[in-house]
């Protein structure tokens, strides 16, 4: 147990929750909602007494004394469940997750996680996050997508990771086969809402996301309600001919669910194996050989990888990027094309 001692700074905000915050020293590394939560259980005293109260009154000069409770065990099995670690130390750990991984459990997927993964190999490596030993999960991917992930394993790492995701500082990009080329001279696609070209090749596709109003489980493109959006993508390669299909560089200035693959099928170039947005199409036979046309049209998942990531490190504050080269099952599904 230890305890956080400070005084309230002048021109406090009016609430005690966000004066807190505001003046808690940075090296407790307690972030606003653990410091909510620590309010709500008594933690905090004003000037000696125990207060509970987010909306109570502050003023400059008062003593704040903060009982923080050592990190304690939680109810997540450690699994020994082989991991694709690019990067790690005392702070945060990079992995190259797998296709068919689901990334924290939840109750389709009790069990056979990538924090389940993380739990067994970090192991007291984890000086806990919120108050609980556990992995800080600062973003996702699907469970079908392949590719980087940055895990805090501290407090401080995982607040200065969510503020860069939050700023959306963090170099992400996603490779990813969708149908048709996206030229920025078709113009069926300078018709399609939110969707423009930057330069002369780089597709920019802006809108809101939310979800769907029928589909719970499904996101769906909006102009009028739901999250902001952006997606960049480029072609870097085509096949067929007449090109059927293209491999893109998608980046994203966002990271909402299911951004890529909702984007690019409202711009019309949904992904190979998408069951959810891709939109299966018929190749032409004469564009493709009939083994290249198997191999697409059998693709048992959306062929998207998250191939970069790049940030700055939370503690050392150095510059840090990453590479994931294709998984085997996208590559060879290149190599038939």
């Amino acid at each position: 147990m230890t305890t956080v001692t400070f005084a309230i700074a002048e021109n406090p905000p009016k609430r005690l929750d966000k004066a807190i915050a505001r003046d808690v020293p940075e090296e407790a590394t307690l972030s606003r909602s653990r410091l909510v939560k620590l309010l709500s259980e008594g933690a905090v005293k004003l000037n000696g007494v125990v207060v509970s109260d987010q909306k109570g009154k502050v003023k400059e000069g008062d003593r704040i004394e903060i009982t923080v409770e050592e990190a304690t065990e939680i109810e997540l099995k450690a699994e020994d469940i082989p991991l694709d670690v690019i990067y790690e130390d005392d702070d945060l750990i990079v992995v190259n997750k797998p296709v068919g991984m689901v990334v924290h459990p939840a109750p389709g997927s009790p069990s056979g996680t990538l924090v389940n993964a993380l739990m067994h190999h970090c192991g007291e490596s984890l000086s806990g996050i919120g108050g609980e030993k556990r992995p800080g999960i600062v973003h996702r991917i699907d469970k079908d997508t392949s590719g980087l992930l940055v895990v805090a394993k501290s407090d401080k790492a995982h607040q200065g990771l969510a503020k860069q995701f939050e700023k959306h500082t963090v170099e992400r990009q996603y490779y990813a086969l969708v149908y048709g080329a996206p030229d920025p001279m078709d113009p069926r696609l300078r018709g399609v809402k939110g969707v423009s070209f930057e330069g002369s090749n780089i597709l920019r596709i802006t809108t809101l996301l939310g979800r769907h109003k029928t589909d719970r489980q499904k996101q769906a493109v909006s102009f009028t309600e739901g999250r902001h959006a952006i997606t960049r993508a480029r072609v870097l390669d085509l096949f067929g001919t007449p090109p059927q299909l293209a491999l893109v560089e998608c980046w994203l200035e966002t990271g909402r669910t299911h951004q890529i693959r909702v984007h690019m099928a409202h711009a019309g170039h949904g992904l190979v194996g998408d069951q959810t947005y891709g939109g299966r199409r018929k190749l032409n036979h004469k564009a493709l050989s009939e083994a290249a046309r198997e191999a697409v049209d059998h693709f048992p998942r959306q062929a998207l990888h998250a191939a970069v990531l790049g940030f700055v490190h939370p503690v050392s504050g150095e510059e840090i990027r990453f590479e994931a080269p294709l998984p085997e099952d996208m590559q060879q599904l290149l190599d038939h094309l």
